[in-house]
């Protein structure tokens, strides 16, 4: 009996983003140049399959800095975290790596430059999302007010409506962000915004490439972890853009394949933090099943490329 045919659109880009890519190297490179156990605080990017790699290499992921010795070095993952953290490492005299994205410290210098021209911030974001909390703990209790919907914008309760700024978490939904920033203008006319765009490039041209496939496709697949929010936006985004069913998935083995029946093209991207061996995994699933013929979808071309810290490149 042979395979049914399936037309499978690989959005491009897809998987690593460059502040990702870096973030896995400073680990990497970190235990090249101190052995083995490396701590991390909090997963170092938000994907399973790359924290479990990491850690068979001798990372050890931990959630707060006093779980680590003052002995051994310790990463600060890609996501940020607030200034109390490295100024407690330095007061405990620890050795650290802050593998931040740098788009994600552009948010955190542009909140610091809007604090000290006197204004207070109010922060586009997901409530309890470690990027959040290390953007608003950049700066005093009180300075950064989260809004996470049009709804949370005539509930906010500012200081003073002429002296105020916006900056958002950079792995939002680009459309719902617009809505939200529109809903600030509405309300606070003399509002501040960022020079440029604080969503980051990885997250808007992925989810502009799942706007390309998804119209045509019966279904989608996000290959990503649930706590990964880029990789959640694109389930969103697949929706709202006509994909009748998409869903996210860690690996081949999380596919629902009964919710898949009769379907006759589908859709794969993956977001930042998910390898593209993982991509592969899936795509071989559907080979498996199917009679397939892959269609790349490439929307944008990224050459995007940060360097680790200097302490790490003095390797060589």
């Amino acid at each position: 009996m042979t395979n049914p045919p399936l037309k499978l659109y690989l959005a491009a880009p897809r998987g690593f983003c460059a502040g990702v890519d870096r973030a896995i190297k400073i680990v990497e490179m970190a235990l090249t140049k101190w052995g083995a156990p490396v701590y991390v605080r909090h997963e170092i990017v938000h994907n399973k399959y790359v924290v479990d790699d990491l850690r068979a290499k001798g990372a050890v992921f931990v959630e707060e800095l006093d779980e680590c010795p003052d002995d051994r070095p310790v990463i600060f993952s890609a996501h940020g975290v607030p200034k109390s953290i490295p100024s407690e490492a330095t007061r405990r005299n620890m050795v650290y790596v802050d593998a931040t994205c740098p788009l994600v410290s552009k948010v955190h210098i542009e909140a610091e430059r809007h604090f000290d021209a006197g204004l207070q911030i109010i922060m586009i974001g997901h409530d309890g999302h470690p990027e959040t909390i290390g953007t608003m703990g950049q700066l005093p209790d009180g300075e950064v007010l989260l809004v996470e919907t049009v709804n949370d914008v005539a509930k906010v309760d500012i200081r003073n409506p002429k002296k105020l700024a916006f900056v958002t978490q950079t792995t939002l939904s680009v459309d719902d962000t617009k809505d939200i920033v529109a809903a600030l203008q509405a309300r606070f006319p003399a509002i501040k915004g960022p020079h440029k765009e604080d969503i980051c490039y990885a997250t808007t041209n992925r989810q502009e490439a799942v706007k390309a496939v998804a119209p045509k496709s019966d279904a989608l697949l996000v290959v990503g972890a649930p706590n990964s929010s880029n990789s959640r936006r694109l389930v969103e985004v697949a929706s709202k853009a006509g994909c009748n069913y998409s869903q996210l998935v860690q690996r081949a083995g999380d596919i629902d394949w009964r919710t898949l029946e009769g379907i006759r093209s589908i859709a794969i991207t993956a977001g930042a933090s998910a390898p593209e061996i993982l991509v592969n995994e899936v795509i071989d699933a559907f080979r498996e099943r199917y009679d397939v013929d892959v269609e790349l979808v490439e929307t944008a071309q990224e050459r995007v490329h940060f360097k680790v810290p200097r302490v790490l490149r003095e390797i060589a």
